[in-house]
């Protein structure tokens, strides 16, 4: 791994090595336990908005430098207030109570320095984790998956750790899972659209990425 590859501002690999990692591990995992774990900062644009940029540069260097204290997990910073931890070797219960010191230890911070000024703030993270192969067995499924965990434990409450769970799809559809449909509906109601608009936008992008020669015009 090149300097290029890592995030200037937390010093850890950036999405794109990760990635290339992820998808190393998982052809080598063969049956050995392998778990992926999203871990994203709580309220994080109240943070910036309280505390300026500044402010929200300390967090993410405090929580990368906290996450740094687990031991077998291979960190990136996945983008914006959202970091990324996989255990290789690692069940998901074990990594679950690595996430948990960790999320523990930073929801104890009581202050950041930021340019040389102390500021209180109330700092928590909370995560989502999934493992191969109980979980799924490709990239795909287990950021689903983990992802899928990381939102129960944002909706329940935040400052939470969650393992993801199978879920069962839902009655009205063959095709998309209760917590899709759940995510669904509160991003129409945020954006005030319908669903099917979203849906329709969405699979214009598929066919986008995957269809030669598509275009969105047509």
């Amino acid at each position: 791994m090149t300097s290029n590859d890592l995030d200037v501002l937390t010093k850890l690999p950036g999405r794109d090595a990760f990635e290339k990692s992820f998808a190393q591990a998982l052809a080598k995992a063969d049956s050995g336990a392998i778990t992926l774990a999203l871990i994203d900062v709580d309220n994080f644009a109240n943070l910036n908005k309280a505390h300026g940029h500044e402010g929200g540069d300390a967090v993410l260097k405090a929580v990368a430098e906290a996450l740094g204290a687990m031991t077998g997990a291979l960190l990136a910073r996945y983008g914006g207030d959202e970091f990324v931890a996989l255990f290789i070797g690692v069940e998901r219960e074990q990594a679950f109570l690595r996430l948990e010191k960790v999320r523990e230890a930073i929801a104890a911070t009581e202050a950041l320095s930021v340019e040389g000024k102390s500021h209180a703030l109330r700092l928590s993270i909370s995560a989502g984790a999934a493992a191969y192969p109980i979980d799924g067995t490709n990239e795909a499924e287990l950021m689903r998956k983990a992802d899928g965990a990381l939102y129960r434990a944002k909706i329940s409450g935040r400052d939470k750790v969650m393992l993801a769970f199978e879920e069962k799809m839902a009655p009205k559809t063959a095709h998309f899972t209760i917590t899709q449909l759940e995510r669904l509906a509160e991003l129409a109601k945020d954006q005030g659209v319908g669903e099917a608009v979203l849906l329709r936008e969405a699979l214009d992008d598929l066919l986008v990425k995957y269809i030669h020669g598509f275009r969105r015009d047509r």
